[in-house]
C-alpha cells in the first residue's frame, strides 16, 4: 500500500519541489497552499502531514494542534519549516505533536526523515 503524504505550505515552489521529491522516493502526495485549503479540501485519509509553520493566516503548529487534538486527525504530524530546530522542537513539543523536519536541510534529508517516519 502506497503511503499518502499531505504536505501544507505557503510556498509554491516548497510544495512542488517537496511533492517532486517525495513522489520519487514512492509516495503519494497532495499539497494545500493555505490554511483555507485544508479547511475547503480537508486532511483526512493521510500517514503523513508536513505542516509549514509561518502561514500567512495562522501558525502552522496552532493549525495541526487543532488536526491532532480537536479533530482527532490519526495522522502523524510533523511540523516542516526553515524555524531553527531548537524553536521547531518547543513548538511541536508544546503543540503535542509527533515532531519537525528542517527544511534547511534540503530534499534528501526530508525523503530519509520520511522514510524513517513511515517505512
Amino acid at each position: 500500500m502506497v503511503k499518502r503524504i499531505l504536505v501544507v505550505d505557503d510556498s509554491p515552489i516548497i510544495l512542488a519541489a517537496a511533492k517532486h521529491a517525495l513522489v520519487e522516493a514512492g509516495y503519494e502526495v497532495e499539497t494545500r497552499g493555505s490554511v483555507e485549503e485544508v479547511a475547503a479540501r480537508g486532511a483526512d485519509g493521510f500517514q503523513l502531514i508536513l505542516m509549514d509553520v509561518q502561514m500567512p493566516e495562522l501558525f502552522g503548529d496552532d493549525v495541526a494542534a487543532v488536526l491532532r487534538h480537536e479533530r482527532e486527525n490519526p495522522a502523524k504530524i510533523y511540523l516542516f519549516s526553515t524555524l531553527d530546530d531548537i524553536e521547531l522542537d518547543e513548538r511541536a513539543t508544546a503543540a503535542k505533536l509527533d515532531g519537525f523536519i528542517s527544511k534547511q536541510h534540503g530534499l534528501e534529508h526530508l525523503v530519509r526523515e520520511v522514510r524513517r517516519i513511515l517505512d
